[in-house]
């Protein structure tokens, strides 16, 4: 089973018409605005406002899909179902993915991250708890991950077991995701079955991004250094838990990660998979040729995003089903 999971991954499907035209209709717009308007604090308010105005625009979610709001703990949430199979499971077979949206850790939320969820809902077979977690910049990266913990243990609670769980995330959510499943460990918690994590940012410290600086056609690398210089501010940026590139994953349940060949975050990417298969964990590492950041987002006009689900599904399926995985064995120091 592990030689199922612990692989590199480099589809050979065809870049699509519609990714190589949203590569250059986001090379043309989204990079320039960003790298325009991220130079200044008030400008994140601004971001903040606009993407709350567009989430309260009607979404498109298929007929057997359910949303429905949840309160947990100090923020909110809400569940997402495809109607069906394993989703529908009874309180003896509760399984769930807990996932984290991306947005820098200072924009977006659930709602604007359903095209993800409602597709990961279908691929791993069970309900998603989508956690509209604290961000900046009123709220610290320790906000978020208490946000992160405390829904892990609503879970718990609720009778979910450990090993029913997967954390998922994407880009500051894949941050989030790894950063949840270090601090699991380290407090000796239970761990889920698995991580998934698409196009994460996992370096927050003040190393120069080389990499795809200019092939990104989202991400200009200047102004990512730029918001993690302030998330970090007062902060050890090489501590695991602000940046898990530089942690240790001894005793980790198996992870998979996503990115895109020409990322500016691709580097971090395989950074993590490469630490944490030199500590014994089972990774799944896809590169995806040519595709944007987070691209699965794009599901609703990408047909590489919709394939990847399928890739999710497989990597799940392949997953060993543990009683329990016990976060004090293996436990570094």
């Amino acid at each position: 089973m592990r030689s199922d999971i612990d692989v590199d991954v480099s589809p050979d499907y065809p870049v699509s018409w519609q990714a190589a035209a949203m590569n250059t209709l986001m090379r043309g717009t989204m990079k320039p605005m960003s790298s325009l308007l991220l130079r200044h604090p008030a400008a994140l308010t601004v971001a903040c406002r606009a993407v709350e105005l567009a989430q309260r625009l009607p979404g498109r979610l298929p007929g057997d899909v359910t949303v429905t709001e949840e309160g947990i703990g100090a923020c909110g949430g809400e569940w997402v179902r495809m109607a069906g199979g394993a989703c529908d499971e009874g309180p003896a077979g509760k399984k769930a993915v807990l996932y984290f949206h991306g947005g820098a850790y200072f924009i977006c939320s659930p709602a604007t991250h359903r095209s993800i969820t409602w597709r990961l809902s279908a691929a791993a077979g069970r309900p998603v708890l989508a956690l509209d977690y604290r961000q900046g910049p009123v709220h610290t990266l320790a906000e978020s991950l208490e946000d992160a913990h405390a829904a892990y243990r609503c879970l718990l609670d609720r009778g979910f077991a450990a090993g029913d769980i997967v954390l998922a995330g994407d880009s500051a959510g894949g941050h989030l995701t790894l950063a949840t499943l270090l601090s699991l460990r380290d407090r000796g918690m239970p761990l889920p079955a698995a991580g998934i994590c698409l196009s994460p940012w996992a370096d927050l410290t003040d190393t120069p991004r080389r990499f795809n600086r200019w092939m990104d056609p989202v991400l200009p690398a200047g102004r990512v250094e730029w918001l993690a210089r302030r998330w970090t501010d007062g902060l050890d940026p090489r501590d695991p838990l602000v940046s898990p590139a530089y942690g240790d994953y001894s005793g980790l349940p198996p992870l998979m990660i996503v990115t895109g060949s020409t990322e500016v975050l691709r580097d971090e990417a395989r950074r993590v998979a490469l630490r944490a298969r030199r500590a014994g964990v089972p990774v799944t590492y896809e590169e995806w040729r040519r595709m944007p950041h987070v691209f699965a987002l794009l599901a609703d006009v990408l047909p590489e995003a919709r394939l990847v689900f399928g890739h999710i599904a497989r990597f799940l399926g392949a997953v060993p089903v543990p009683a329990a995985i016990d976060g004090s064995r293996d436990r570094p120091g």
